[in-house]
């Protein structure tokens, strides 16, 4: 999408549409890639209605306000990337992770780039602790590495998430067979990459399915993916069901069974720390989208009362 227009599939074959039909001030609301939707067919075709989604990726938006944005829609698997030749990033690891298991997909983590890998096995590891029932494929893009075995996790519509210069774009490449997908060079320095992928891009998977692209993610806030949370973090909420108190801060309480795992190695204090940070910000986009909601109940009730004053003031000038 973009100027207004989207690319849309038909059973005649693309076209191009106009989305004004669409406008919504909720982005939540506003037409995103992947997305099935009724088509006004013409010389100048225009989208009229979005069908109800089964599944969404929502981030809390990058502007100020309380709105989210859907990433992908209708997706079946989520590929979260995680570049090998950078230092891991845990606490970023955790947060797609929750975007993605609360999106009602399935997520399933590729380490990428192998083959630049100083300890790969290591890093494996690390991440096993992270992603809870999670797939985790260690794959290389050059070489070839499991990259049959990441074909077989996926299903239906597949999303690659991740930051810029993870090799989401070359992963995919492979996965499509041909270089379909806009590539970069990653910095020397820090091992960034910059944003080759400018757009959510949806391409035809040759051996079923489709796949699609997105941009790197800088920003990954969190929006009401208390479901999510719940899924990253499940160890966490296992062993807060022993605790003595049902409102157990998992801090100084007695009988604290989070407390106790960390004593016994295992769980880490950082994982605790990670699991109230992300429950905090969570809470606190729910409440702000929660006041933005009554906020706007409230100015369309102002609205339909000022209405009706004004009509009854003119009937009775009327009369």
């Amino acid at each position: 999408m973009d100027r207004g227009l989207c690319d849309a599939v038909t059973e005649h074959g693309p076209a191009r549409a106009a989305l004004s039909a669409l406008y919504s001030t909720d982005p939540l609301l506003a037409p995103c890639t992947g997305d099935w939707a009724a088509l006004r067919p013409s010389s100048d075709p225009e989208l009229v209605a979005l069908l109800p989604r089964r599944s969404a990726i929502v981030r809390a938006s990058a502007s100020r306000s309380s709105h989210g944005q859907v990433l992908a829609a209708n997706i079946d698997t989520v590929v979260v990337a995680v570049s090998l030749a950078a230092p891991l990033d845990a606490g970023r690891v955790e947060r797609l992770l929750a975007l993605a298991w609360d999106s009602g997909a399935r997520p399933v983590v590729a380490l990428t780039k192998a083959d630049l890998a100083a300890d790969a096995d290591a890093v494996h590891a690390d991440v096993r602790a992270l992603a809870p029932g999670v797939d985790i494929v260690t794959t290389s893009a050059a070489t070839g590495q499991d990259m049959d075995v990441l074909t077989a996790l996926l299903s239906g519509t597949t999303v690659l998430l991740g930051p810029s210069g993870a090799g989401k774009s070359t992963l995919g490449n492979v996965l499509l067979g041909e270089d379909v997908l806009a590539t970069g060079a990653v910095r020397a320095q820090d091992g960034k990459g910059r944003h080759t992928t400018v757009h959510r891009e949806l391409v035809l998977l040759p051996g079923g399915g489709v796949l699609i692209d997105t941009p790197g993610l800088r920003g990954i806030g969190l929006y009401d993916a208390a479901d999510g949370l719940q899924q990253v973090f499940s160890e966490i909420e296992r062993l807060a069901q022993d605790c003595r108190f049902g409102d157990c801060g998992h801090d100084t309480e007695p009988g604290c069974a989070v407390q106790d795992a960390i004593q016994a190695g295992e769980l880490t204090e950082r994982r605790l720390r990670s699991h109230r940070k992300l429950q905090r910000e969570n809470t606190w986009a729910a409440s702000r989208n929660d006041a933005r909601l009554r906020a706007e109940r409230t100015n369309r009730q102002k609205a339909i009362t000022g209405h009706l004053r004004a009509t009854y003031k003119f009937r009775d000038r009327q009369s």
